[in-house]
């Protein structure tokens, strides 16, 4: 059923993002994980929430797996059904963002168009585009969930780095290679990342 957004009023709190960073003793912002399946982007994304966790520093990690279990259960992988993936897991973002938390987004979000759309949605300094740089061969070696051998062989259509394309991102915030770097250093140099940008305070 199709809803007149003439008819839908926002409706304001009486708390402000301000109010609610000073709460949580930081402000919000997300972190998005963009590389081929297989690159590491949730295993960074949970190793970096576990270590700000550590650090009392409130993040929530949207994956991208988790989200198709529940928020995107009803989309397929067609090239508009990713695209409203990606919209949707941009606006619950900016809803975690606006309560003050650090959002880590692991989301293979393979088209720079979808990415730059989500971009758009928060303000400077809120969005921080992370490219989670492995090479195809070494991203298809690991082949965590076997994904690649399915592609492979049919099973799976328009699977990124083998039917579909990835677009590598033009200027992102950082780039970790995660066939050079450990889990650990990967890690670390995030948190100098956000440190130098005073993006823990």
């Amino acid at each position: 059923m199709d809803i007149d957004s003439r008819n839908v009023t926002w409706q304001p709190s009486n708390l402000t993002r301000h109010d609610r960073q000073r709460l949580s003793g930081h402000r919000g912002y997300v972190l998005w994980f963009t590389g081929l399946p297989g690159s590491g982007k949730s295993t960074l994304a949970f190793a970096l929430e576990k270590e700000l966790y550590a650090r009392n520093i409130a993040s929530y990690v949207l994956d991208g797996d988790n989200i198709r279990h529940g928020l995107s259960r009803d989309l397929g992988f067609s090239e508009d059904d990713r695209k409203e993936n990606i919209r949707r897991v941009g606006e619950v973002s900016k809803l975690f963002v606006d309560a003050g938390l650090i959002v880590l987004v692991a989301l293979v979000s393979p088209s720079r168009s979808d990415r730059r759309m989500v971009r758009a949605m928060f303000g400077p300094g809120d969005f921080m585009e992370i490219y989670v740089n492995c090479p195809l061969a070494e991203c298809e070696k690991r082949d965590p969930k076997g994904l690649y051998k399915k592609a492979r062989s049919g099973q799976i259509q328009s699977f990124t780095g083998v039917g579909a394309s990835y677009d590598i991102p033009a200027s992102p915030e950082l780039v970790l290679n995660t066939q050079k770097l450990t889990v650990a250093e990967s890690v670390s140099a995030l948190i100098r990342y956000l440190e130098d940008r005073s993006c823990l305070e």
